[in-house]
């Protein structure tokens, strides 16, 4: 699909528009934490660059220059500032919600695909010459892939330089630099300071001297965040083998643990949710990284922000849901909802036809018997993580009867194996989302709800509504709307373009919700695809209820 036929969703316009340099100084007069990552403020007294939020002297007007994207402000001869680190901000939410050409780039930038593959990857993954790709990025971003794809390299040499005992020439290939001149060339330009530098400027005792690829660090976030709801939603749904949570160090606090497969090697990721005491507004999450390939650290980052959904700009989501007279006393119950994505698109499509029409626990049980039988051991058990998930392609293959399932859906899931072991359905962050949700269509035995679930959760679209959802219509009905899909398809246009929040909203309802809720006879079961709530119904409607 052409960029010009991919319009913004309603009511979401990009920030270019709608903010201008006045209203950014006004940002960061008022060091206003929400413009983080959306824009970068240069100071041409200084030469450095900072986030909006920075708390040092805020500059003089006539002395500020506003770039969309760090690699613009590091392009345009400054350094980034030491004080308030603007490369470690949260993503501006505009890739979240971008269609277009730049939004899918940006995130394929984001998963290290320049690293891997060079700009000629990147512009074939979407489909245009990299000479159309360099003009779009560079007259909206300022700066082309390669520039991009640098500042993103900077940030991950300055967080392993700062956290980690490694050698410098370890930390200059892990870091995705071809050399290390071209390592030291561009910590001095970024940083100005030479690695060693930059390295003493963290007291030694801080850095962990973990040697085997651990790592601690922080995931930045924006807003508020119910950290609560994501664990509740990920436990729910945890594989065992592949994923668990466990209480974490601190009191009060959930960790949850999976393991990843990634584009050099395996690695086995913890994050940790908020305690009771931590305020919402704290800005990061405690996270924990044992990678076999150091190579992997941007992208194992990038993956867990997707799947807990830390670019999101909650302010911005909140105040519009926050004001629909449905919605409205759950947004302020809870603030800070996020919607999930996923750290493997392939996993989550093979798990959303493992759920359809059985309940969470059931579907859980499924994937957990094909990780055993097909999945890959690791080289050793971390608690109980001991499997990563098995890979489309290999499932394609499987034999059938290991899928204990109906036929129908047994030739469903092996077709969308097929399909994405070959590359006829493509589901990342670069892919155009009405293709891939035409594809999927065309699939035998993959249906709407599949299709919407798919791409809110493994394309992290944040405007799609799932009105057949059991767990939807049991949320409408519960806060006295009207239930039936049509209806509720119609009340969900007020909620765009955050309509993934709204589902996730009536998925969690408010937080002193009981377990059991009937909502009509007791002729047959099915479990909410949002929350694994029973709940009795008359009839099958043949719903599909993914519990991935």
């Amino acid at each position: 699909m052409s960029d010009s036929r991919q319009s913004l969703p309603a009511r979401s316009r990009r920030l270019d528009n709608v903010i201008d340099d006045d209203i950014r100084y006004r940002a960061v007069d008022s060091r206003d934490s929400r413009f983080d990552g959306v824009f970068f403020t240069a100071v041409t007294s200084t030469g450095i660059y900072c986030r909006p939020s920075c708390p040092a002297v805020t500059p003089k007007r006539a002395n500020c220059r506003f770039y969309p994207s760090a690699a613009a402000a590091q392009g345009a001869g400054f350094r980034a500032c030491r004080r308030c680190r603007p490369d470690s901000v949260p993503g501006s939410p505009e890739w979240n919600h971008r269609a277009d050409l730049v939004g899918r780039a940006m995130r394929l930038i984001g998963d290290g695909v320049v690293d891997r593959e060079g700009v000629a990857g990147l512009a074939d993954r979407l489909g245009y010459s990299a000479r159309q790709l360099q003009r779009q990025l560079t007259a909206e971003l300022g700066a082309g892939p390669i520039a991009l794809a640098r500042a993103r390299r900077a940030q991950t040499a300055r967080l392993l330089l700062q956290t980690t005992e490694l050698p410098v020439t370890d930390i200059a290939f892990a870091a995705g630099f071809a050399s290390v001149r071209q390592f030291n060339d561009t910590v001095r330009e970024v940083y100005d300071r030479t690695p060693s530098g930059l390295r003493a400027e963290v007291v030694a005792g801080r850095r962990t001297p973990t040697p085997a690829g651990g790592l601690t660090l922080r995931l930045a976030y924006r807003g508020a965040l119910d950290s609560d709801h994501l664990i509740d939603f990920l436990e729910l749904r945890a594989v065992p083998g592949v994923e668990e949570v466990v209480p974490g160090a601190r009191p009060g606090v959930r960790t949850y643990r999976r393991t990843l497969a990634l584009p050099y090697g395996h690695g086995i990721a913890e994050v940790d949710g908020l305690a009771p005491r931590d305020p919402r507004t704290r800005g990061w999450l405690d996270c924990r990284l044992l990678l076999a390939d150091l190579r992997d650290l941007p992208t194992a980052v990038q993956r867990l922000r997707v799947l807990f959904d830390l670019d999101a700009d909650p302010d911005t989501v909140d105040e519009q849901l926050g004001a629909d007279p449905v919605l409205g006393p759950l947004v302020h119950e809870r603030p800070g909802l996020r919607s999930p994505g996923h750290v493997e698109p392939h996993e989550l499509a093979v798990r959303a036809v493992l759920g359809q029409q059985i309940t969470v626990g059931a579907a859980r049980t499924l994937a957990g018997r094909l990780a055993e039988k097909y999945g890959v051991a690791l080289p050793e058990p971390s608690g109980g993580l001991r499997l990563l998930f098995p890979s489309a392609a290999v499932l394609a293959t499987a034999d059938p009867e290991d899928f204990a399932m109906p036929a129908a859906r047994r030739r469903a899931l092996t077709g969308l194996c097929a399909a994405l072991a070959e590359g006829v359905v493509r589901l990342d962050g670069g892919v155009d989302r009405e293709e891939a949700a035409a594809r999927l269509l065309a699939l035998p035995g993959i249906g709407p709800w599949t299709v919407g679930y798919l791409r809110m959760r493994a394309l992290a679209d944040p405007d799609v509504f799932l009105p057949s959802d059991v767990g939807v219509k049991h949320g409408l009905v519960r806060l006295g709307a009207p239930g039936d899909p049509k209806a509720a398809a119609r009340a969900a246009e007020a909620w765009a373009p955050w309509r993934s929040y709204a589902v996730h909203r009536l998925w969690a309802g408010p937080s002193s919700t009981g377990t059991n809720v009937s909502t009509g006879t007791s002729a047959s079961t099915v479990t909410s695809a949002g929350t694994g709530t029973t709940i009795s119904t008359s009839t099958n409607t043949g719903t599909e209820n993914d519990p991935a």
